[in-house]
């Protein structure tokens, strides 16, 4: 299996929501950090304020990488709040048998006594 970086950019108020969306989707490992929309330059300017986003990090199997970004395309789509951004990219390589096997979510390869 191969592995792939999902990177989303939501409204800070749906953090929480997508997270166990991409987590549903087999994600081990999910960072979440502070983010700014793309609009954030045109909104000072004249003298608006934005909606805080949130930028989540995860590492996604391929196999489940096509059905989570079409999943999450369809709940943007489902209003003002639910609006975001979402991508992956291919990841090349991951040192160690037993980080590939969290990260992947492969039982077979975790040894359950680490």
């Amino acid at each position: 299996m191969k592995l792939e970086m999902l990177i989303a950019v939501v409204h800070n108020s749906k953090v929480a929501y997508y997270s166990s969306i991409i987590q549903s989707h087999q994600a081990n490992l999910q960072m979440a950090m502070p983010a700014k929309g793309t609009t954030h330059l045109i909104l000072d300017y004249l003298g608006l304020t934005e909606h805080p986003k949130t930028l989540i990090a995860s590492i996604v199997r391929t196999d489940e990488a096509g059905s989570l970004i079409e999943e999450l395309d369809g709940l943007f789509k489902k209003g003002k709040e639910h609006k975001g951004i979402a991508f992956t990219v291919p990841l090349s390589s991951v040192i160690g048998t037993l980080v590939y096997g969290y990260l992947a979510n492969d039982k077979r390869t975790v040894n359950k006594e680490a």
